[in-house]
């Protein structure tokens, strides 16, 4: 490594510490693999040369929070830490991904809507819209911390949101852990519906099948709520994050067999939103970029991160993804995600 690029690491490295702290610091860089592969990086001109056929990450799961004020019972990305990147940080890794190909990002948490009151959420959005002129900026949220002034401030930057939803049946929502106090999540999700059309945002839904819910048929319910999408999951199990010692939840109670999701699509088919995922199709084919800009590999049945995009670039964060980008295409991972194509009778 010639010396003015081990002044420029050193640089970067005491910046990180600066923004971090010292503990967020040490969990969040292995800087002895980080240095070794700055020395094998192949260079051209100061410029880092992209493979050939290299994975581009044209649709990213943003995770830029795991905190979250509902208890999901099946939740598989879990409040293991409560750092949030700074926002210019944010920004940053954002515009790699921009350059190395993504035109949509998906916003995700936790509840994205947490930090700053939603504040840090909607400056993403414009910056992802207004700045990186992606084609598709959408977020998914439980929903219970939305205010119509949001929608005023930053719907016309939003492309698609995304509620989750997984019972018409307000006991079983409770069940499940998807509530907070007196809040009436069906009747709130019908608010936010109304607000999408009012301000011209698309409206989908997401439904997580398992125990609680598998035997309720929600076709009336969703036909009438008319989403662009209803994506329907399998409940997914993944160590450390909601089965094994290490979790914070523990999802076993909640796991359906492949035959029991079958037959809740099955009972749902005249639904003509419904876009079914079950474990085989999900687990491997998103992109998910975690707090820290890190990509978590899930091929082992965990959620394994790489190296982050701000400090390795996006290719080399990409190897250690495990994305498997043929079953991202057979399940649909591409479709009309910009409402400026979506025809919609506002």
């Amino acid at each position: 490594m010639a010396h003015n690029e081990l002044i420029k690491f050193i640089i970067q490295l005491l910046l990180r510490l600066y923004h971090y702290g010292w503990n967020e610091f040490l969990k969040k860089y292995d800087y002895t693999s980080h240095f070794l592969l700055k020395v094998r990086q192949p260079l051209t001109n100061g410029i880092q040369v992209q493979k050939q056929n290299a994975t581009i990450p044209r649709s990213v799961n943003y995770h830029f929070t795991r905190q979250c004020n509902y208890q999901c019972g099946f939740c598989f990305h879990t409040a293991k830490t409560s750092f949030v990147m700074p926002i210019e940080e944010a920004k940053k890794g954002l515009k790699l991904l921009k350059d190395a190909g993504m035109e949509k990002v998906n916003f995700s948490g936790g509840e994205p809507f947490l930090p700053e009151r939603g504040h840090y959420l909607g400056k993403l959005v414009h910056y992802c819209k207004e700045e990186l002129k992606l084609p598709s900026v959408t977020i998914v949220s439980n929903g219970s911390l939305i205010k119509e002034a949001w929608f005023r401030n930053y719907g016309q930057f939003l492309d698609i949101l995304a509620i989750s939803c997984d019972s018409f049946e307000e006991t079983t929502n409770k069940a499940i852990g998807r509530g907070q106090g007196n809040k009436n999540h069906v009747e709130n999700l019908k608010k936010i519906r109304n607000w999408c059309h009012q301000y011209k945002v698309a409206f989908k839904i997401n439904t997580v099948v398992n125990t609680y819910n598998i035997d309720e048929d929600m076709t009336e319910q969703i036909m009438e709520l008319n989403p662009i999408r209803w994506k329907v999951f399998q409940c997914l199990l993944l160590e450390g994050e909601n089965a094994g010692p290490k979790a914070l939840r523990n999802a076993e109670r909640f796991y359906i067999t492949d035959e029991q999701f079958q037959n809740f699509l099955e009972k749902h088919r005249r639904v003509p939103t419904l876009v079914p995922e079950s474990n085989v199709k999900m687990q491997n084919s998103y992109l998910i970029l975690d707090e820290y800009m890190r990509f978590l590999n899930c091929q082992e049945g965990a959620k394994k991160p790489s190296l982050s995009i701000l400090d390795v670039g996006v290719a080399d964060a990409l190897n250690e993804a495990g994305f498997d980008e043929n079953m991202f295409r057979k399940r649909g991972g591409i479709y009309k995600w910009s409402k400026a194509n979506m025809n919609l009778d506002w």
